[in-house]
């Protein structure tokens, strides 16, 4: 066993092996050197706080490649200033290695106008805010919609909701000031009902009502009828009722004159007016609380003859001797009052 191993044949085969297995690692070696440019390196050159595009020519002379990742803005440097390189400057790589250049954008990043038509303004200004807009002037416009955000103005355009603007850009913002009072009504009898609501929608008015003759909705049918009528004053945001008909106005005199008779009272100022006067208000008098007087009892009846006795008794003076017979003249007792002597039969 021992023999055949050490045969010179096997150890030629042995050889042969061994030298066809380092040969191909020496040739992989090689190809992967050419390959990669292997000992052949270049030095980063030095880029920074120069504009990117001059620093892209740079990268390319160079042999190498480059990447360009904005950061945020940041306004004490130039607009495509580059910030900072990676690899940092100085630092030897292959060639066509790709160098990351950090880039000062040209503004802030851009940021999307929130919806905030027909919100109150003082929530519109906190949402404006909030996404980094800042509010330049408020304007105000006549409108139903008091304190409501009408429009939004960038650089004196209207713009919609979702639009992005750079961050930290100045809007302006239309304000709703109410509706304005006494506003004439406009006529739009003779038009068609589309046209009527047009006109009706541009003097901030309402569309109430609209009555079609044939029970349709056609707004092609003309105007014949209106309330409030053309030149009375409402204020705006108040509604207009239409009735509308294939038919001319002309052709509609009688409905015109049974609407006329409901919607436009006339009012007979041959009438002496109404004149009314004023009753004064007095105030009503202090209610005085009064104690009750006290009831004295009623006195009880004395009989005539003993009160006639009891006075008469003593008051009476003595009579004198030359006058005995006769009452006394000071004797209040009447000769009358004396019992008579009944008659006695026998």
């Amino acid at each position: 066993m021992l023999k055949s191993l050490f045969n010179w044949k096997v150890l030629l085969n042995l050889l042969v092996a061994i030298g066809i297995f380092v040969g191909l690692v020496w040739l992989t070696f090689r190809w992967l050197e050419y390959h990669t440019n292997h000992g052949q390196e270049i030095p980063v050159p030095n880029v920074v706080n120069k504009s990117v595009h001059d620093a892209v020519k740079i990268l390319e002379d160079a042999g190498l490649d480059y990447e360009v990742d904005s950061a945020a803005y940041n306004p004490k440097y130039r607009p495509l200033q580059v910030l900072k390189v990676y690899p940092s400057q100085g630092s030897r790589v292959k060639n066509g290695r790709a160098i990351q250049l950090m880039v000062n954008p040209k503004s802030w990043a851009p940021v999307a106008v929130p919806d905030v038509i027909n919100k109150y303004s003082g929530l519109a200004f906190q949402r404006l805010d909030q996404v980094g807009l800042k509010v330049g002037d408020t304007i105000f416009e006549s409108s139903i919609q008091k304190d409501a955000v009408l429009r939004i103005l960038f650089k004196g355009n209207s713009i919609k909701p979702g639009t992005k603007i750079p961050r930290f850009s100045v809007v302006d913002v239309v304000v709703g000031s109410g509706p304005l009072r006494n506003i004439s009504v406009p006529n739009v009898v003779g038009l068609t009902v589309k046209e009527a609501k047009a006109l009706i929608a541009r003097n901030l008015f309402e569309v109430g009502i609209v009555d079609h003759e044939d029970g349709g909705n056609n707004d092609s049918d003309i105007i014949y009828y209106q309330d409030p009528a053309a030149g009375d004053t409402r204020d705006q945001g108040m509604q207009i009722d239409l009735w509308a008909s294939k038919k001319t106005p002309a052709e509609l005199r009688g409905k015109i004159e049974i609407l006329n008779s409901t919607y436009r009272m006339k009012v007979d100022t041959t009438l002496p007016p109404i004149r009314y006067e004023e009753v004064p208000n007095f105030p009503d008098p202090p209610v005085i609380e009064s104690t009750p007087t006290p009831v004295n009892p009623p006195k009880k009846e004395v009989p005539k003859t003993d009160a006639v006795k009891q006075q008469g008794t003593p008051s009476a003076k003595p009579a004198t001797t030359n006058d005995k017979t006769k009452p006394a003249a000071n004797s209040t007792t009447p000769a009358t009052d004396k019992p008579k002597a009944k008659k006695v039969i026998i």
